[in-house]
């Protein structure tokens, strides 16, 4: 009976131990496994699209195994890469990571550039941007990098005129010149095209034109220019996983001669290779 009792004992010991072990043990995120799937997260467009060429068509050969997480909301991706929910993200430029970094820390940086998406001026109402009637509306994005860029477009093409030296931080408060007494109302960047029929114009990021149906290098009335623009977009991943095999393989691909044809072929200017 005293056997019996001391083995019970050993065993419930045992059965807490391992309990308490498997609580501590962190939950398996991403391909942590450097032989397992590359898991990226990525915007649908034309992020997630460059991709999936790249997994349909290229990675097998390179010895690669890629999987292409979508994400609807674009600011769940920096998290979501830096908790380690995926292995990398795809849909962001080098402003937007400095801004997101700034507010909410982070180790997140860029590994290639890969395309560059032009902001571009849509409007339902008028044909150019001079048609703008005095104290006409504006839609842009409600983020600042994005904000601050769609006001620099603005300003580029002579419809506004930004103090000097305001940069990637514009804001409203930041024009000196407002000739045709414009409104600026800001939203969400998803919202911009559905937005047309309910304002004057609206600046759109270039993959929600694409979603919408909207071809930048033909209907936009002004359109961003890719000469030295830091708004590329980037694949990036959390500091320290550069130098993984399968990171590099990808970021190989990315900037491919086979990806630049896509892109080309696939947006007709409405993507722009940065390679």
């Amino acid at each position: 009976m005293r056997n019996s009792i001391k083995t019970t004992a050993t065993l419930l010991a045992a059965a807490v131990l391992a309990a308490g072990a498997s609580a501590c043990s962190p939950p398996s995120k991403g391909g942590s496994d450097k032989n397992g799937a590359l898991i990226v997260g990525a915007n649908p467009v034309p992020h997630a699209e460059i991709l999936n060429y790249v997994k349909d068509h290229l990675a097998k050969k390179e010895g690669l195994k890629l999987e292409v997480k979508e994400f609807t909301d674009y600011n769940s991706l920096n998290p979501a890469t830096q908790d380690g929910s995926v292995d990398a993200n795809y849909f962001q430029n080098k402003p937007f990571l400095d801004d997101y970094k700034k507010k909410r820390g982070g180790d997140i940086v860029p590994v290639v550039t890969v395309h560059l998406e032009p902001l571009g001026l849509f409007s339902h109402k008028a044909k150019k941007a001079d048609d703008l009637k005095k104290g006409a509306t504006v839609a842009v994005p409600n983020d600042a990098v994005n904000e601050a860029r769609a006001l620099q477009l603005l300003s580029d093409h002579g419809v506004i005129k930004l103090k000097k030296g305001v940069g990637t931080e514009a804001t409203p408060k930041d024009i000196a010149d407002n000739p045709k007494d414009l409104k600026f109302k800001e939203l969400e960047a998803p919202q911009l095209p559905r937005s047309l029929d309910d304002v004057d114009a609206a600046v759109i990021n270039g993959n929600y034109a694409i979603q919408a149906k909207l071809n930048p290098a033909k209907e936009a009335l002004i359109l961003e220019s890719p000469d030295n623009s830091p708004y590329g977009n980037f694949l990036a991943v959390k500091k320290g996983n550069e130098d993984d095999p399968r990171v590099k393989k990808l970021a190989k691909l990315l900037t491919s001669p086979q990806v630049k044809k896509f892109i080309k072929d696939k947006y007709d200017g409405s993507v722009l290779a940065s390679f």
